[in-house]
């Protein structure tokens, strides 16, 4: 445990407390507390104000070895100021202050082993924006959950055919909701304003094989919702010139059901080069499916009531507001159309001793959506996603673009006119996204840790920060010391390593690009570029740069130099951000071991306030 506290010589004054705590073979976690009493101006000066915040920090996870029927964990990251990150004087983590969303969970879950088993699990969550300063908290929630059940197959049976596939499964769900803002958090308003109610939901469905290769499937769903507070709206009110909105008290419950089927199946199709080529072989794998949806029309839980002073009515629903929605009010039918693609090539190796070709990923998924409404006839866009990694998984590429096959008029308002009908192509591309991810070194293979992220430098993922230096470094202020901490060498190799022929280096590019043409506006609405990178000038040396370009805005993102020097002894870092509303700099230095770490000195220039 390690207690410490600021005091500023204005008056400002914080106190820490971090703590990490461990009990073998049972589950390991970390806390940390911190309260700011932030006094800004000069005391007599107009502008001189001041703020009370504080902010939890909670990580624990049960340990593998420990019972398995049961589990408790948490990630709290909650602080009374939305804005903590921004205003705080300690806090230099770039990730966390570029973050807009604090989000927590608390849960506890239990597994009875029963034939057939039970799940159980209560959790509580929360997700806190910091601009809007909007908060939205659920506590508590109760999940349970059945195992599935097929009724009409033995135990240990092969399940196959429509009536021995038929299985059902029950699930349940409650929950008490808050919505508020971080100045009424935890305010007798917000406990008034809550929202609850409970959902049970019972779904069946079974699968059988159609002329071999078809997977025909069919499913259905009751749901029953229970409500603890209903709405009942008045006719119009001439006097006040509104409707008048009464709410009610007490259990009140409507229950829905649905119907849908499935018919999918799988065609594979290789196409083999000439022998001698490097591609041997191209395998592409289509999965086609189709499906069809019904929802019957539940105008049974609706009521009339007259809305304006000319008499017209209006139709409303007493569960208006439910946390669970609505029953539906008009009959929906739909059939959903989707297609999924994947490539593979199959490439002739490069060393001659190996006769096995080599299996490259050419497209991990090519995927295309649409349905089709019943009712009003109509096709929805068609949704193309994609996804490939290239170069040994190095440059990870991501697409998507949404294509309508309807047109649209001089005001932009779609038509019930199909495009090409109107002079137009096929489709109209509405929008199209492209994303590409590239890191590479100077080394050709990188060990396990680099490719999963966790030797980058990051304080982990409770803030709700990036994990790695995209963004700049993410250490707090009072945790700079850490910054690029390595693995010890060994005394020989220390004294010997003066200067070395190569240079160690690292590079992460990330772009985004975003196209919109919705109503024939056909632009760029987004394009940037960002990038990272760290060289070794010499292994006491190294120096790192986060910046990138907005095309579209035309100005830098959020760049930071970073200079790293290791003293033997000591360990020295100098963290600088030339430019921005975020302007500041951080220099530490300090005793490297654990027992002496107490010995430093740190200076730094805040960032300027920003008065909101």
């Amino acid at each position: 445990l390690a207690l410490t506290a600021d005091y500023y010589t204005n008056g400002s004054y914080g106190l820490r407390a971090q703590s990490a705590y461990v009990k073998r073979y049972r589950y390991t976690g970390s806390f940390n507390l911190t309260y700011e009493n932030n006094i800004y101006s000069m005391r007599g000066l107009p502008d001189y104000s001041g703020s009370q915040m504080y902010s939890i920090q909670w990580t624990h996870s049960k340990d593998s070895k420990a019972n398995p029927n049961s589990n408790f964990s948490a990630s709290v990251n909650l602080s009374s100021n939305s804005r903590y990150y921004q205003e705080s004087y300690n806090q230099a983590n770039t990730s966390n202050f570029l973050n807009n969303t604090m989000m927590s969970s608390v849960s506890y879950s239990k597994t009875f082993p029963s034939s057939p088993s039970v799940n159980l699990s209560v959790s509580a969550s929360h997700s806190q924006n910091t601009n809007t300063k909007s908060i939205d908290m659920t506590l508590p929630s109760l999940r349970g959950s059945v195992e599935r059940i097929y009724p009409f197959a033995k135990e240990g049976e092969t399940k196959k055919g429509l009536i021995k596939s038929l299985n059902l499964q029950y699930s349940m769900q409650a929950d008490n909701r808050f919505a508020t803002y971080d100045s009424l958090f935890f305010s007798k308003k917000m406990f008034n304003e809550a929202r609850n109610g409970v959902q049970h939901s019972i779904p069946i469905s079974t699968t059988a094989k159609l002329m071999k290769y078809i997977t025909l499937g069919l499913n259905s769903s009751i749901n029953e919702t229970w409500q603890f507070k209903t709405i009942r709206k008045n006719n119009f009110n001439s006097t006040i010139g509104k409707v008048g909105i009464d709410t009610l008290s007490g259990f009140d419950r409507f229950m829905t059901y649905n119907l849908g089927a499935s018919l999918g199946t799988t065609i594979y199709g290789t196409f083999r080069f000439k022998k001698g080529s490097a591609i041997q072989a191209i395998r592409h794998v289509m999965r086609p499916s189709v499906s069809y949806g019904y929802t019957p029309s539940f105008d049974q839980y609706y009521d009339y009531y007259i809305s304006d002073a000319y008499g017209n009515r209006m139709q409303y629903s007493r569960f208006e507001g439910g946390i669970y929605g609505t029953p539906g009010l008009h009959e929906s039918q739909s059939i959903g159309f989707s297609l999924a693609n994947t490539f593979e090539a199959k490439m002739k190796q490069k060393d001659s001793a190996e006769t096995a070709p080599r299996k490259v990923m050419l497209l991990n998924s090519l995927n295309f959506s649409s349905n089709y409404n019943v009712i009003t006839k109509q096709f929805s866009p068609v949704n193309v996603t994609g996804g490939t990694a290239l170069f040994n998984g190095k440059l990870g590429v991501n697409f998507g673009a949404t294509l309508n096959p309807y047109a649209i008029d001089n005001n932009g308002r779609q038509m019930e006119k199909w495009n090409i009908n109107n002079g137009g192509s096929l489709f109209r591309l509405t929008n199209a996204n492209i994303s590409t991810n590239y890191s590479f070194s100077n080394k050709d293979k990188k060990d396990k840790k680099d490719k999963n992220g966790k030797d980058k430098k990051s304080t982990g993922n409770v803030s709700g920060g990036r994990t790695d230096d995209l963004f700049g470094s993410s250490k707090p202020l009072n945790d700079v010391q850490h910054i690029g901490d390595k693995k010890e060498e060994k005394d020989g190799d220390e004294k010997q390593k003066f200067y070395q022929a190569t240079i160690p280096w690292d590079l992460t590019l990330a772009h985004s690009l975003t196209y919109s043409n919705q109503a024939r506006e056909s632009m760029i609405s987004n394009n940037s570029l960002m990038f990272s990178g760290n060289v070794s000038l010499t292994p006491k040396w190294q120096v790192g740069l986060s910046s990138g370009y907005d095309f579209v805005n035309k100005g830098f993102t959020y760049t930071q130099l970073r200079f790293e020097r290791d003293l033997n002894s000591f360990k020295m870092s100098f963290q600088f951000t030339p430019f921005g509303y975020r302007t500041s700099w951080y220099f530490f230095i300090g005793i490297k071991a654990s027992m002496l770490s107490d010995l430093k000195w740190e200076k730094n220039k805040e960032p300027d306030r920003i008065l909101r």
